[in-house]
């Protein structure tokens, strides 16, 4: 687009007098090829009585933690198969990268696991990725359901072989009657379309706590799949084979425990390796924790989202009920939907499951 030079100079005239305004001012949509829809691989719905294989591919567990996820899913009517490297500790991660990919691998090889269920996430799962055997995973589809770290996993099964896997609870997760029901309509219940409302309880923590609620800072609906995860984790992977490509996407992040510079850092990646702008919506969850506590001048979380936020053109919220938090719902990645911000809602226009 040609600009004049009078145009030019009564821009930069207002920039002088308004500077915030006109560096504020949303940025129109970078002209891009048209994304390339992945051919999904959707695994079988989750039946009362399946079997569920319970592994820790990131970090390491602990005895009570391992009681809390045998009581999940068993009170699911579900079965219980261990990994044969559960209980490994080495250093932080529960056991060596060969032993957590053993048991990975394991539980896809398995015909009677239907589900694999990480205990945790924790830190790890990145370090798994270039030995993974996605032929494997892509003929032995099953599903694979947790967040945080787990989002490497997810990032990287996507990428390479087109299995919806699902970003929610992982197994030793406190599930809260909201996280339940929507986990279970999402893998259980496969529908032509299914609307997630936001979780009600997020939005009364917001009374004492401000990062639960909800914001709207470009309003609108936008469609496209679903790709995103822990705000770290995707970072991390950008400029990587397993990098997520949120071209034309419902771009989808949650973070916790990280204070609003390291917030700023991560965002600024995504936007240069990809461009926000290149989203057809930004959809930030609750980030507990994150904001500004030993730092002598910080941002607030708010002001730091906006700093990414603000100049889009495409529709964009923030405290939207996915993240480390009790009242979280299950995103089936690569799924298309629809993010209404004014009924504040996510659809899904397709099942995930088969």
């Amino acid at each position: 687009m040609k600009i004049s030079r009078r145009a030019f100079a009564a821009w930069l005239a207002a920039a002088a007098v308004f500077p915030d305004a006109a560096l504020a001012r949303p940025r129109a949509r970078k002209p891009v090829r048209p994304h390339p829809m992945k051919p999904l691989i959707k695994a079988s719905r989750l039946r009362r009585g399946d079997t569920v294989g319970l592994i820790a591919p990131g970090g390491y567990t602990t005895e009570k933690s391992i009681a809390k996820a045998r009581a999940n899913i068993e009170s699911l009517g579900l079965k219980v198969r261990e990994g044969t490297f559960l209980r490994e500790v080495n250093g932080n991660y529960a056991g060596t990268v060969q032993q957590r990919l053993y048991d990975l691998h394991a539980m896809f090889a398995d015909p009677d696991v239907t589900m694999l269920w990480p205990i945790r996430g924790g830190s790890g799962c990145i370090s798994l990725l270039a030995q993974l055997d996605y032929e494997l995973i892509r003929k032995n589809p099953k599903i694979l359901l947790g967040y945080s770290d787990i989002t490497a996993l997810h990032l990287a099964i996507y990428k390479k072989t087109g299995l919806v896997t699902f970003h929610g609870p992982v197994a030793s997760s406190t599930l809260s009657g909201y996280a339940r029901e929507h986990m279970l309509a999402v893998l259980s219940d496969p529908q032509p379309e299914y609307t997630i409302p936001m979780a009600l309880e997020n939005s009364r923590r917001a009374v004492l706590e401000p990062h639960f609620g909800m914001r709207t800072v470009h309003g609108g609906c936008a469609t496209g799949p679903l790709m995103g995860g822990n705000l770290s984790l995707v970072s991390a992977l950008a400029g990587t084979p397993y990098a997520a490509d949120f071209r034309d996407c419902i771009l989808f992040l949650e973070e916790v425990n990280e204070a609003p510079y390291r917030i700023d850092r991560w965002m600024t990646q995504l936007d240069l390796a990809v461009g926000f702008d290149r989203a057809a919506a930004v959809m930030v969850g609750i980030c507990d924790h994150c904001g500004p506590e030993h730092e002598d001048s910080s941002l607030t979380l708010d002001e730091t989202l906006d700093l990414h936020l603000q100049p889009l053109s495409v529709p964009a919220v923030t405290g939207y009920s996915i993240g480390h938090i009790r009242n979280q719902f299950t995103i089936p990645m690569g799924i298309r939907a629809t993010l209404d911000t004014e009924r504040q809602t996510v659809t899904l226009l397709e099942p995930a499951v088969s």
